[in-house]
């Protein structure tokens, strides 16, 4: 018998995860952000084939974040939120999924509640040093470079 429950469900954060944290200005005021291929493979491809359901919670709100989540086929998404940990926990009950069966992928101090509850924690090499505190696993990766898909497969790899 596992000490913890399967992983059904992976969170993660946006700015600094998925991406590498910076923000693309141009002169019209536009918004660009850089996403790596590898994590959107293990998103769209190795995630289903795991059984876990991909989720993302942000603090910010983009329209590129959502034409992201359409192209990887992730369905639950949150925007512009100011309590991480209550949007998770109804994510959470419409999913019928416990907050100990997430793995949950932050960089900074706003993902710090949801960290401390969930069943496994990860976080990119280039998190802040209280994440990196609390994280089950540290990726050798910075975020926006792959440390998604790094993540992934460490939970692929320890049988959860």
């Amino acid at each position: 018998m596992k000490d913890k429950p399967t992983i059904k469900a992976l969170v993660m954060d946006v700015d600094g995860t998925l991406t590498d944290g910076g923000l693309y200005i141009g002169a019209g005021g536009e918004v660009m952000k850089r996403f790596h291929v590898k994590d959107g493979y293990a998103i769209h491809d190795l995630l289903p084939q795991m059984g876990i359901v991909p989720i993302i919670i942000t603090g910010r709100t983009s329209e590129i974040v959502a034409q992201r989540c359409r192209e990887l086929g992730i369905t639950r998404l949150v925007q512009g939120s100011s309590n991480k940990i209550e949007d998770l926990k109804k994510i959470l009950a419409d999913e019928n999924i416990s907050i100990t069966q997430v793995a949950y992928m932050g960089d900074d101090l706003n993902d710090y509640d949801c960290m401390k509850q969930v069943g496994l924690k990860g976080c990119p090499s280039d998190a802040v040093s209280e994440i990196k505190s609390i994280a089950d696993y540290v990726t050798q990766s910075n975020g926006g470079n792959g440390a998604v898909r790094e993540f992934v497969e460490w939970i692929r790899e320890k049988g959860e």
